[in-house]
Parts: C-alpha cells; sequence; structure tokens
C-alpha cells in the first residue's frame, strides 16, 4: 500500500503545532510532530493526534441536509442553495436585514474562510451579529482598543525572553497560549527558569501551569482586580515606576495615581483573597526584574471586571517600562499587518443596543447574552432567521436553557457545521464543509499574536471528493443568493467567478506580496505563498520587535492609562472594597470557575473517541475540607446548582482547587435528543452554562461572567455516577 507524509499544521487550537502526517491509502495511520516547525519545533499535544479521527468520523456530515420532521435528509448543494435564498430574501423583504441574526464560533478562526465569514457578514446588514469574542475576548479587546486605540492590539508575553513571567487567570500548558500563541509552552515556561528567571501563577486552581511555576498564589475568584488595584498602589506609592517612559509614552499618569493612592495591599487582601506581604512582594519584583511581563487570559475574562483586570495587567506592564520592549509585552510584525490598518477601522461601541437598550454594539456585533431574547420577544425588529458557522452556542453561552426553544421558534435557520450538533439539530439545512485535511491554507490570524513573527502553509492531505466545498465556498454561495432577485441574473454569475479568483489563498498572496516582508517592499528576496509552501516548517521571520509608535491609534499618539470609563468604573470597585467581599445567599456558598483539559477544546472533540476515552473530566473539582463539610466523598454524583439551573456532575476531591471553590469544564452537556455525534451522545457530561445568569455580564464590554458564580454542591439522588450511565450507554452501541 502506498505511503507517504504530509506536513501541515493541527488546527484545532489556536497553537497550530506543526504535524507530519502519515497517510497509507486512504487512511491516516500517524500524525507526529514536525520537528522543522519553525515555531512549535516537534511538539504536539493529545488533540493533533485527533485531527485522523475527525476526517475519518462517520459522523461526520459529508452532504446537506435538510429537516423534514425530527429527522434530517439528505439534498443537493444547488437545491438547499436556492431554498436558502429564497427563505432569507423573503425574510429579509419582510422584515428587513436585522431580522437575520448572524452566528460565527471559534473554529471560523482556524482558517482564512472567516474572511467570508465577515463578508457575509457585511452583505446581510444586521444589526444582529454575534460572536464567540463576547464569551472569551472581549475585555482583552476593549482595553487594548480604550488604550492604544485598536481592538487588534492585543499585547503579547514576550515569554522567550523574559527574565520574569506572571501568568493570571491562564493555563498555557494546557492551552498553549491564546492571544499569545505559543506552542510547547511548558517547555517555554521551564526555559523562563532554566535561565534564571521566575514564574508566578495567580490562579484559584493549581492548574498544569502553576506545577510548572515557582510560585503559586490561589487567588479568590473574582479578586484579581484588586489584586492589580493594590499591586499597582505600591509600585506608584513606592516610586518604582520607570515615571521617565511613562511621562514621555503615556497620558493619564497623574489620574492613575490619584486613583490608586489609598487603596492599600491591607484594603485589598480581604477581597483578593491574598496577604498583603504577597502583594507587595508581587508589585516589587515585577518592578525589579530586568524584564517582566503580566499575562492574563480567559479566567479574568469572564468576570464582571474582566475589562478592568486587563486594563490594569497592560498598566502594571506599562508603568514599570515592560511594555513594547523585549521581555515584557510586545506586538508582533506579522506577513499580513493587519495592526496597522485596523485602527482605522471604526469599533462602533455603542453605534446600536439590542431591543432592551442594555448591551452595546462593539467591533459591530452584539454581546452573545443579548441573542436569546432577541429571538424570543416579539415585535419590531424581532430575530426571525439565523445563520450559525463553525459554533454551538447552544453549549458554550449562558442563556438559562432559552436558546434551544429560541433556535426551534425561528422561522428559517441555516447552519455551517460538520455536525449534527445540540446548536445544529435545530436548523432546518445544515451545510457541511470538507473536513481540515482536505484544505489547503495559510493562516494569516494567529502570526499576528504569536511569540515569534513566522507564516506557515497548511498542505491538502487528501483531495476533496467533487461534492465537497470548502468553507468559504459555502459562504460565497450564500452570498450570491442574498442578492435581490431583480438583479441575480445579471450578478450571480459575476459574483461566483470573482469569489473563485479570490479565493482565500489567492487573496493571502497578495496579502503577503504587499506586506512588510513581502515582494512589493523587498524585491526578489521577499516573502511568497510559493516560498512558504516549499518550506516544510514555514518560514521563521524573526523575534518581536519594539513597533508600538508606529501601531498607536490614539488621537494623542500615547498609551491611555486612565481612560475615563475605567477610571469610573474603578473608583466603583474601590468603594466596594470597604464593604466585606461578596458572599453567597440562599445555601448558594462556593464560587464556580472553569477548567480546561488538554484533550478537549470546547465541544469539537467530543466525539472522537481517542479524546474522551479514560476517566471522567467532566467533573466538579472541589478542596478536601469543603467536601468534609457536605459529607460528600471523590467520585460520587452531586448535583451543582445557582438561582439559574441545577446539573448533576461526578465529584473530585482535590487539594489543587482553593477552598470555597469549585471547577466544571464547559462544552459538555451532549445528552439532548437529535443530535448527530453519537460518541459524545453517549459521553455526554453535563452543560455547566445552564448554570450561569445570562444578564449578568461585564458592564463595560458585554461579556458574559461565567466565572464566579455562586453555586452550591449537594449529594444527587440515585446511585450511579453520570459516568456510570454513559458507559452503560456506550456498551449497548
Amino acid at each position: 500500500m502506498d505511503s507517504r507524509i504530509v506536513a501541515r499544521q493541527c488546527t484545532l487550537c489556536e497553537a497550530h503545532c506543526g504535524i507530519l502526517v502519515t497517510v497509507e491509502g486512504e487512511r491516516v495511520t500517524r500524525i507526529e510532530g514536525n520537528p522543522e516547525d519553525v515555531l512549535s519545533q516537534g511538539y504536539i499535544c493529545p488533540k493533533a493526534t485527533a485531527m485522523g479521527g475527525l476526517h475519518h468520523d462517520p459522523d461526520r456530515l459529508r452532504t446537506p441536509v435538510r429537516r423534514v420532521g425530527d429527522r434530517f435528509e439528505p439534498i443537493g448543494w444547488d437545491a438547499a442553495f436556492r431554498e436558502i435564498g429564497q427563505r432569507l430574501r423573503g425574510i429579509r423583504r419582510a422584515h428587513g436585514p436585522s431580522a437575520i441574526a448572524m452566528y460565527l464560533g471559534n473554529p471560523a478562526a482556524h482558517s482564512s474562510s472567516v474572511l467570508y465569514g465577515a463578508l457575509l457578514r457585511a452583505v446581510l446588514l444586521t444589526r444582529n451579529f454575534y460572536t464567540a469574542s463576547s464569551i472569551d475576548q472581549f475585555p482583552q479587546e476593549f482595553a487594548a482598543w480604550r488604550m492604544f486605540g485598536s481592538n487588534v492590539l492585543m499585547p503579547i508575553a514576550d515569554i522567550d525572553r523574559t527574565d520574569r513571567l506572571v501568568i493570571l487567570g491562564a493555563n498555557p500548558a494546557v492551552s498553549n497560549g491564546s492571544v499569545t500563541t505559543m506552542p510547547d509552552a511548558k517547555q517555554r515556561i521551564r526555559r523562563v527558569r532554566t535561565r534564571g528567571g521566575k514564574v508566578v501563577v495567580i490562579d484559584p486552581r493549581r492548574t498544569e501551569t502553576a506545577r510548572l511555576a515557582d510560585e503559586h498564589i490561589a487567588v479568590r475568584p473574582g479578586g484579581d482586580a484588586y489584586l492589580l488595584l493594590a499591586m499597582l498602589q505600591v509600585l506608584v506609592t513606592e516610586n518604582l515606576c520607570d515615571t521617565g517612559v511613562v511621562r514621555a509614552r503615556c497620558a493619564g499618569w497623574d489620574e492613575l495615581r490619584s486613583v490608586v493612592a489609598e487603596f492599600t495591599p491591607e484594603r485589598a487582601a480581604p477581597h483578593a483573597g491574598v496577604d498583603a506581604d504577597t502583594i507587595r512582594t508581587l508589585a516589587r519584583e515585577h518592578a525589579a526584574a530586568r524584564s517582566a511581563v503580566l499575562y492574563a487570559r480567559i479566567g479574568v475574562c469572564q468576570q464582571v471586571t474582566g475589562t478592568l483586570t486587563h486594563w490594569l495587567v497592560n498598566t502594571i506592564n506599562a508603568v514599570t517600562g515592560n511594555l513594547d520592549r523585549p521581555g515584557g509585552q510586545m506586538f508582533a510584525t506579522p506577513p499580513v499587518d493587519a495592526a496597522r490598518f485596523a485602527k482605522y477601522l471604526p469599533m462602533a461601541h455603542g453605534a446600536w443596543t439590542d431591543r432592551s437598550g442594555r448591551y452595546k454594539s462593539f467591533r459591530s456585533e452584539l454581546p452573545v447574552a443579548a441573542l436569546a431574547d432577541e429571538i424570543l420577544t416579539p415585535g419590531p425588529g424581532q430575530v426571525r432567521a439565523m445563520i450559525t458557522y463553525a459554533g454551538n452556542p447552544v453549549l458554550s453561552t449562558p442563556q438559562r436553557g432559552r436558546l434551544d426553544a429560541a433556535l426551534e421558534s425561528l422561522d428559517f435557520f441555516v447552519a455551517v457545521d460538520m455536525y449534527v450538533t445540540e446548536t445544529s439539530r435545530h436548523a432546518d439545512i445544515i451545510l457541511p464543509p470538507i473536513s481540515p485535511l482536505e484544505r489547503e491554507d495559510v493562516n494569516l490570524l494567529f502570526p499576528v499574536f504569536s511569540v515569534r513573527n513566522n507564516l506557515r502553509y497548511d498542505a491538502r492531505v487528501f483531495e476533496p471528493s467533487a461534492q465537497g466545498l470548502e468553507d468559504w465556498q459555502i459562504l460565497a454561495r450564500m452570498i450570491t443568493e442574498l442578492v435581490p432577485l431583480p438583479a441575480r441574473r445579471f450578478t450571480t454569475r459575476a459574483l461566483n467567478g470573482l469569489f473563485e479568483r479570490l479565493s482565500p489563498m489567492r487573496m493571502a498572496a497578495l496579502g503577503v506580496a504587499a506586506g512588510p516582508y513581502g515582494v512589493l517592499r523587498r524585491g526578489r528576496k521577499g516573502l511568497t505563498i510559493a516560498k512558504v509552501r516549499a518550506a516544510s516548517g514555514g518560514v521563521d521571520l524573526g523575534p518581536l520587535r519594539p513597533r508600538l509608535p508606529s501601531l498607536i491609534g490614539t488621537r494623542d499618539r500615547k498609551v491611555h492609562l486612565a481612560p475615563p470609563d475605567f477610571v469610573t468604573a474603578a473608583r466603583e470597585l474601590l468603594a466596594s472594597a470597604h464593604e466585606a467581599p461578596a458572599a453567597g445567599s440562599d445555601g448558594y456558598d462556593l464560587q464556580l470557575i472553569g477548567r480546561r483539559h488538554l484533550r478537549s477544546n470546547n465541544s469539537w472533540l467530543h466525539n472522537v473517541p481517542a479524546m474522551v476515552k479514560g476517566r471522567d473530566r467532566c467533573t466538579a473539582l472541589m478542596h478536601p475540607a469543603d467536601a468534609r463539610e457536605r459529607g460528600l466523598t471523590d467520585g460520587e454524583p452531586v448535583t451543582v446548582s445557582s438561582p439559574t439551573g441545577s446539573i448533576v456532575v461526578t465529584l473530585e476531591v482535590s487539594e489543587e482547587i482553593r477552598a470555597g471553590t469549585v471547577a466544571i469544564p464547559h462544552g459538555w452537556g451532549h445528552r439532548e435528543p437529535g443530535v448527530g455525534w453519537q460518541v459524545a451522545a453517549a459521553l455526554p457530561g453535563a452543560n455547566v452554562n445552564l448554570l450561569h445568569d445570562p444578564a449578568l455580564v461585564d458592564p463595560l464590554s458585554g461579556t458574559s461572567a461565567v466565572n464566579n458564580t455562586w453555586v452550591r454542591v449537594q449529594r444527587s439522588a440515585g446511585g450511579a455516577t453520570p459516568r456510570d450511565e454513559e458507559a452503560t450507554a456506550l456498551s449497548r452501541r
């Protein structure tokens, strides 16, 4: 049997580690790390090995399907697109463009087809556009916009050169970095220590990353902003700031000093759950290090203080002279330099709101917290049709369980998805793209946030079938179907021809040619897609370089340390510090946080047997003292409830979590009837988002606050654990 090896990337998480895919005949027989990859250098995590299982999965849809009653039947591509066009145009004529909503999930960003997702959104002209960013990223973007003048200017932790790495609410040993793309984060963290640096992890849980660190500080859930404000107070009052750099490059220094002047570590300690001496040491060591970087991510994004926390992270790095310098926070110089031009794009904050007037638009989209109400609330502007692309918001967003009913009530729903998921099971038509191994691609997004400048190529492993379509081709056909009927006979053929000429690969080639390394700037020695394609591990474009003055988008060209809305929010938070730390009520006495596993990435991989075998990973992690107080034992089923809902999961007792805290991963809950992934349905777990109140959001960015929900945990009725029931279901298949 013929055997071949194809070099490309794993596209299942942001790291995009380089892999070598061995194929015999039409089967993937092995996936291993590519030692020539310029960013991952041979490292892969278990998720990469799932690429073959995902491609060969018998439950993956290969052709479009249409819902007929309570089941799906195959439908041809042309018939599917005709029906989609007729239904969407009719709804738009009758109710206006905003009667059609669109949702983009995280996987959309993992291919250049996301450009066509943005184009479809533009053609729809709807105000009801939503993405997963308002679950996991908006606070970072919002802080970057207010401080640096562009949401794209989210700083990167220069981990490979820093002398001090402080990680807050992030677990890169599992995620391999996010908005700081760092494959093999474990080894990069070890190297910080090997060269004499120090690593500190601030997290309520002793995470996989904390186990690699010199020091773990178990902050109280939601206490991050108090801790950082107190650190800033120490830096200011002890004259530990680089005031020369601050006054030359920043605005708002005097106001910032006045805000934090009285907020001592002693005042912060009860709210942060960290003693005053530790807070002082954190501040002093950050200022004393030759280079230092404070890096925060999703754990603090998903709080009511998410934007404040990211503002304080950036500010502490800035005032200690660690912004835009090696070993601190930096900005990449990617092959397509999006940050140079993003500052000219309007953020549209508050340009419109949802119909209740509560949720403001940001970067031309609404927070997903508004979605269910926009569908279910009757009246002018009600959402009547939906398009989802690579997203499963029924599992990934807090909606009090109402999104199921909302999607079922729609006049029309089309999903671009490889599976019949908890979300797409409500669709009228599902359009499945080909598998990642059937695409060639050059991802231009993640180099914007990589710890080293680079460009890498994804080669096709398999030729797609003649009937298969890529994501961008599906989205392009939908765009042409939305052209109003009188003009369609003249424009549809022209548009289809134009889109074929402007495939993502061709647009990437143009972008790279015009970019900072491209042939239009550097002549024959410049970078081209052909050169990237010829390099099996991609092209290394060097370390990050200081460049903020050329990127900054604020009117005065300075870093804004004290945006007025942030200062107001900080003063309100400081005023609340006079009171005792928040506590639960009505028996809700534990704070719920999220967690992630190396083999799991949202709900994407739960239908690949290799990714879900072994021990139960959808568990409630609890400290032994909390378990004893409640008479609970490791491995028994427990009911976790909040004022919003309740779920049943298996209890996992461990000293690796702070007392008073419980952690449950998200992305599970495959119990709904009609889903098309059989392995996932047999090992369903529970949907933790049923516990979160969708009305609880970060007031600045509108991001759903799904960390720090107050819950109670009790012994569950019945003898079998959830995993026992799931194993029994599997044995019956």
